[in-house]
């Protein structure tokens, strides 16, 4: 390391290096200090379980990677980043045998969905096609103006509702319900509040505008590239360095934190006062996950196959029992029949396992710092929807809440978002800064997590905003 930089980036996940590639393009040094051994932050991937069976400890399929604005300027792939489509993107199975596809195709989507197929139509169709506008506005902090304000109010519209509701007004059938259940879902957030309408209608949006794809070789990559492209640009990036306090960075013009607030407040220490440490003491971190990871003997075995054709499935059944295991989670509790979020990689990546093998991806939502073992309720889910899953485990892997902060500091508790998504936290985090929310209460510094908008996700926004603001700040 050199004595002086004009940024330095403290963490080295997706949004840590997208600020620090930010900064770089514009011409200045920067450098990247990464407390693990490897960079990547929830884009990692690791052994886990046996040799060469490559899994990705957090994220694992990526819509809004590829949706990205910022990473779509980028040329990553010619530093070794290639998508990979499954045939759908999604599957979500039932208990009489049959399944809904989320297909690329609404048509062939809303085929599936008797007669609630105009509906659901009706519901995606302006969002997607729209989509190359819209989804700059969604990934953007407000009080930025929408490019197409009309589509983002009525976006807003739906948006604010809960899921639980709005699948209820909308659609009048267990399937169509269930579908959007399962998307709304990965808000982390009991079904029943508000703003749990807009995971739905985004990750629909999304695996219908861009899809739900995969890189080969696991999420590594995806950090590999953006770290490739840092590279040519000059910037440096400096692994197994932990930063416990301001003091020990070089001298830099602007310093930026792809950290949590909680972690931020212990590295400044009594530097950061007043009102604006009040309100990062006060910032909530939500759900957290129990993660697992099994290497195979075979593909699942599907009750219905179709399932196969999709790298991510969604196993929790109706509306009613997916809001029943959010809820649960909601109120401290663990549901023995859990929403479960699983990935099924090696179908479509064959780098993931030896020839003839595979693996397989999966996670709960827990209450925050959660300490159960949730082994047997996960693999009773998978079970239900396809009998014999466990006979073709060749080995498993789990993480706890701790375990995965353990992985990444920014997982408080286990939460893989770096804050509670809900509705007083979408847009007004880490505090309540809307004209800059990146911006701390210390010239220069800079905080460009998920903690910040539009939060967790794998796009390299935060980081890009982050950076931004320092450029016309610091660097004007």
């Amino acid at each position: 390391m050199k004595k002086k930089y004009d940024a330095v980036i403290v963490g080295a996940g997706p949004n840590g290096l997208a600020a620090a590639i930010t900064i770089a393009r514009a011409g200045h040094s920067v450098l990247v200090l990464e407390a693990n051994e490897t960079i990547g932050g929830g884009a990692r991937s690791a052994q886990l379980t046996l040799p060469r069976f490559i899994h990705d400890p957090c994220s694992a399929i990526h819509p809004l990677a590829l949706a990205s604005p910022f990473f779509k300027a980028l040329p990553l792939e010619k530093f070794g980043l290639d998508w990979i489509h499954p045939a759908a993107p999604l599957a979500h199975p039932l208990d009489d045998g049959t399944v809904i596809i989320l297909e690329r195709s609404i048509d062939a989507t809303a085929a599936q969905l008797g007669r609630d197929a105009r509906a659901y139509a009706r519901l995606y169709s302006p969002f997607v096609r729209g989509a190359e506008k819209f989804v700059v506005d969604l990934l953007g902090p407000l009080p930025l103006p929408p490019r197409d304000a009309i589509l983002f109010t009525r976006f807003g519209v739906n948006a604010l509702l809960p899921a639980s509701l709005l699948a209820r007004f909308i659609f009048r059938d267990v399937r169509a319900r269930a579908l959007f259940a399962g998307m709304s879902a990965h808000s982390m957030l009991s079904l029943d509040a508000p703003i749990t309408s807009a995971f739905g209608l985004t990750l629909g949006i999304l695996g219908h505008s861009v899809g739900w794809p995969l890189p080969r070789g696991g999420a590594q990559k995806i950090a590999d590239a953006l770290a490739g492209y840092l590279k040519s640009l000059g910037g440096e990036i400096v692994a197994n360095q932990r930063v416990t306090s301001l003091d020990e960075l070089p001298r830099a013009h602007a310093i930026l934190f792809d950290t949590t607030p909680r972690e931020f407040l212990n590295i400044a220490r009594d530097r950061v006062r007043g009102i604006y440490r009040a309100q990062l003491k006060n910032f909530r971190y939500g759900a957290g996950v129990f993660k697992m990871d099994w290497a195979l003997d075979a593909p699942i075995p599907w009750q219905a196959q179709e399932c196969l054709r999709a790298g991510t499935v969604h196993l929790g059944g109706t509306l009613e029992e997916i809001a029943a295991s959010e809820r649960a989670v909601a109120r401290g509790a663990v549901s023995a029949r859990p929403y479960v979020l699983l990935a099924q990689q090696s179908l479509f990546d064959p780098s993931r396992a030896p020839a003839g093998k595979h693996t397989a991806w999966a996670y709960i939502h827990v209450p925050n710092n959660w300490n159960g073992d949730a082994t047997k309720i996960i693999e009773n889910q998978i079970e239900r929807f396809a009998p014999g899953f466990r006979a073709r485990i060749l080995a498993r892997h789990a993480y706890t809440p701790a375990q995965m902060e353990q992985h990444d500091a920014n997982f408080v508790g286990g939460d893989i978002n770096a804050g509670a998504q809900n509705l007083f936290q979408l847009y007004t985090r880490p505090a309540w800064n809307f004209l800059n929310p990146y911006a701390t209460s210390l010239r220069g510094i800079y905080l460009c997590s998920s903690s910040t908008p539009p939060g967790g996700g794998v796009h390299g926004m935060c980081g890009y905003y982050a950076a931004r603001a320092a450029l016309r700040e610091i660097f004007q």
